[in-house]
C-alpha cells in the first residue's frame, strides 16, 4: 500500500448535546458516541476522496477505541500505527452547540489514550514515502510528548522530500493562546500550506484583521495560506496573489469536522497538481457536504458526491 498522506494526533469519540442551546453544566440528553478527533476526520476524508491515507495515534483497548478503528478501517484509512492501549481509556470530547454557531467542549484527552502517542510509533520507513504530512494544533496542545511526536514526524517527512500541511486548530480549552503560538512555531516554519480560520489567523499573529493576519503568516514560513471563512467560502494567499473563492449553499446540521474535511480537500487537490483556485473550490465543496449530517465523520463525502456538487455549479 502506497500511503501518500498521513496525519498524527488524537483519536477520540465525540458525545454531543441532542439539541442546540443546551449548556454542558445542566442535565440533558446527549447523542453519540461518534468517531472523531481532528486528525482522524482529516485522514478519513482523504481516504474517501480516493487518496491512500494513514494515521498515527492511540486509542484505548475498549469499545470506544473499537468504534473508531472500525470506522477508519471501513473507510480505507491505514491504521497500522494506531496503538490500542489496555491501561488507558479512549479520549472523549463532550460538545454543545449554540444558536449563534459557537460551540463549547469538555475534553478528556491529556490522560487518555489520545495523549499517549509514543515516539516508537514514528517509523521512518513509513513516513519517508509520504507526500503530505498533516499536523493539527490540537494535537500539539495535548501534552509535551505529543509535541515531540509531531515534530519528529515533520522532520522525517521534510528530510525525505515530503510537504507539511498545518491546521492551527486552536483549542483555548486546552492551552493559552500564547502557549499555542509557541508550540505551533516549529510546524509553522516548516509547512507548505497553513489552513487557519479567521480567529486562528488573528490569534497566531496578534493582528485584529484576518486578511492582514494571513499576509503576515506568509512571513512565518508557509508558501500558501488558505483562510477558512465558513459560509463565506475561503481566501487563498501567496506572496503574489489573493484569491477569493465563494462557498456552496447547503443546509447545516452539524459543523463539526467541516474544517478538517476542507483541509483534506486542499491536500488532495494539491496532490493532483491543480491551480489554487480549483483547489480551494474543491475544498469548499468537501467542507460544505460534511455539515449535512450529525456527527463529525457522518457527512464526510466521497469523490462522486463532491464532483456532483461541483458539476451543479457549472
Amino acid at each position: 500500500m502506497n500511503i501518500e498522506v498521513v496525519s498524527v494526533g488524537e483519536l477520540l469519540v465525540e458525545v454531543m448535546r441532542e439539541k442546540v442551546g443546551q449548556p454542558l453544566d445542566t442535565p440533558g440528553t446527549f447523542v453519540g458516541p461518534f468517531a472523531s478527533g481532528a486528525p482522524a476526520i482529516f485522514a478519513d476524508a482523504v481516504a474517501k476522496l480516493g487518496v491512500q491515507s494513514g494515521i498515527i495515534g492511540s486509542v484505548g483497548k475498549d469499545d470506544f477505541g473499537k468504534l473508531i478503528l472500525e470506522r477508519l478501517n471501513q473507510d480505507g484509512v491505514d491504521i497500522t500505527y494506531v496503538s490500542s492501549l489496555k491501561d488507558y481509556t479512549t479520549g472523549v470530547a463532550f460538545v454543545t452547540y449554540f444558536s449563534d454557531g459557537s460551540r463549547k467542549f469538555i475534553y478528556h484527552l491529556p490522560q487518555a489514550a489520545s495523549g499517549k502517542i509514543s515516539l516508537d510509533q514514528i517509523d521512518k520507513s513509513y513516513l519517508s514515502g509520504v507526500k503530505y504530512l498533516h499536523i493539527m494544533g490540537s494535537s500539539l496542545s495535548i501534552n509535551e510528548q505529543c509535541q515531540k511526536v509531531c515534530y519528529k514526524a515533520v522532520e522525517i517527512v521534510k528530510n525525505s522530500g515530503g510537504k507539511i500541511s498545518f491546521d492551527p486548530n486552536l483549542r483555548p480549552e486546552l492551552l493559552s493562546v500564547e502557549k499555542i503560538r509557541q508550540i505551533c512555531q516549529p510546524v509553522l516554519s516548516s509547512c507548505e500550506v497553513i489552513l487557519p480560520s479567521e480567529d486562528e489567523a488573528k490569534m497566531l499573529t496578534g493582528n485584529k484583521d484576518s486578511l492582514t493576519a494571513c499576509k503576515e503568516l506568509l512571513n512565518f514560513g508557509p508558501k500558501i495560506v488558505i483562510l477558512k471563512c465558513g459560509a463565506r467560502g475561503s481566501v487563498v494567499f501567496t506572496p503574489n496573489e489573493k484569491i477569493e473563492v465563494p462557498s456552496f449553499k447547503v443546509k447545516e446540521v452539524d459543523p463539526t469536522g467541516a474544517g478538517d474535511c476542507f483541509d483534506a480537500g486542499v491536500v488532495v487537490g494539491m496532490l493532483r497538481g491543480w491551480n489554487l483556485k480549483r483547489v480551494a473550490k474543491f475544498a469548499n465543496a468537501v467542507g460544505a457536504l460534511t455539515v449535512g449530517k450529525k456527527g463529525p465523520m457522518e457527512g464526510t463525502p466521497n469523490l462522486d458526491q463532491v464532483n456532483h456538487l461541483l458539476a451543479g455549479e457549472k
